[in-house]
């Protein structure tokens, strides 16, 4: 069983530790430069086309979850339908 000063001692270790990382966490993002952040804030995500809301509604209909089963699926099906399209603008 542990004393009362052994137990003060255990809390005030951990509070030392976790106030040294806390602190040393809250100092490193404010040393980088805001040019660096800069480009990271322009970036914007892609409007999904259709054929990719398409295959995406297939792989949960097929049940299709995780990178291993999903991401294949979409390659193929997103793939598949550029050339359905390009088939039909060639005609």
């Amino acid at each position: 069983m542990m004393t009362l000063s052994t137990r003060a001692l255990a809390i005030a270790f951990a509070s030392a530790l976790l106030m040294s990382s806390a602190s040393a966490q809250t100092t490193a993002p404010a040393s980088t430069p805001a040019a660096t952040m800069a480009p990271a804030a322009k970036k914007t995500e892609k409007p999904r086309t259709a054929a990719s809301l398409e295959c995406s509604k297939e792989a949960d209909a097929k049940g299709l979850h995780g990178k291993k089963l999903r991401k294949p699926f979409m390659t193929q099906c997103k793939k598949d339908a550029k050339a359905k399209e390009a088939g039909a603008a060639a005609k």
